[in-house]
């Protein structure tokens, strides 16, 4: 995956993690919640670019043969 998406994705975190700070801190249970569902996404979509990643080293080797 792309360095740009791998910033978006780090910035969406971030983002989560800022939300749900300022959610807990204000008793906003809906911005708490909102902050988790965003790290949550963020989560996955890393997830995908490992897999895509390992996909990618996997079919490079046998290119390589």
């Amino acid at each position: 995956m792309g360095l740009e998406d791998k910033i978006k994705n780090t910035a969406q975190d971030a983002t989560g993690t800022m939300k749900e700070t300022i959610g807990k801190a204000t008793g906003d249970e809906q911005l708490e919640s909102e902050g988790l569902l965003d790290q949550a996404k963020a989560k996955v979509k890393k997830a995908g670019e490992q897999v895509k990643d390992a996909v990618d080293d996997v079919a490079e080797k046998f290119r390589n043969r």
